[in-house]
């Protein structure tokens, strides 16, 4: 629709998210293992984060259901699957396993670039290899039907 408008607000939207994984402290790989060692020395305070981003995107979803469409496209990208099937579990075992194991996940990660620390740029090198590899092996063609998403939010 706008592409100027679009790259810029995807920007700004991106920097207050980087600027708040950075505040929160989402960063730092010891302190998110902290918080997944609920057996151990268990570190609580990322729950506050998790519950203020929860709040945020309730709220984001409510303002959303009001508009006709967002301000830079034609419709609201929504996920409509539902169903939890096997690729759905590995995938979500796979995620949690790693970022248990390093500490990070995709959103962090790349928000911890800007740290210039090896184990970050490894990670991220290692998470992109993974996309990948992925998609060739779920679309060898690299073309397909995108996901599907939910028409727009107006008129619920």
């Amino acid at each position: 629709m706008r592409p100027a408008a679009q790259i810029l607000a995807a920007l700004a939207a991106g920097l207050t998210f980087g600027l708040g994984l950075a505040m929160s402290g989402m960063l730092d790989p010891a302190r998110v293992r902290g918080f997944l060692d609920v057996a151990g020395a268990w570190d609580p305070s990322l729950a506050f984060v998790l519950a203020g981003a929860v709040g945020v995107s309730a709220l984001g979803y409510a303002v959303a259901r009001r508009l006709r469409a967002p301000a830079f496209d034609h419709a609201f990208a929504i996920p409509t699957g539902q169903r939890i099937d096997r690729p759905l579990v590995l995938g979500a075992a796979l995620f949690g396993v790693g970022w248990g194991l390093a500490g990070l996940c995709p959103g962090p990660a790349v928000a911890a670039l800007s740290t210039g620390l090896l184990p970050v740029l490894i990670f991220v090198a290692a998470m992109l290899a993974g996309m990948v590899l992925h998609r060739r092996m779920t679309r060898p063609s690299g073309l397909g039907p995108a996901a599907p998403v939910a028409p727009p939010l107006s008129g619920r």
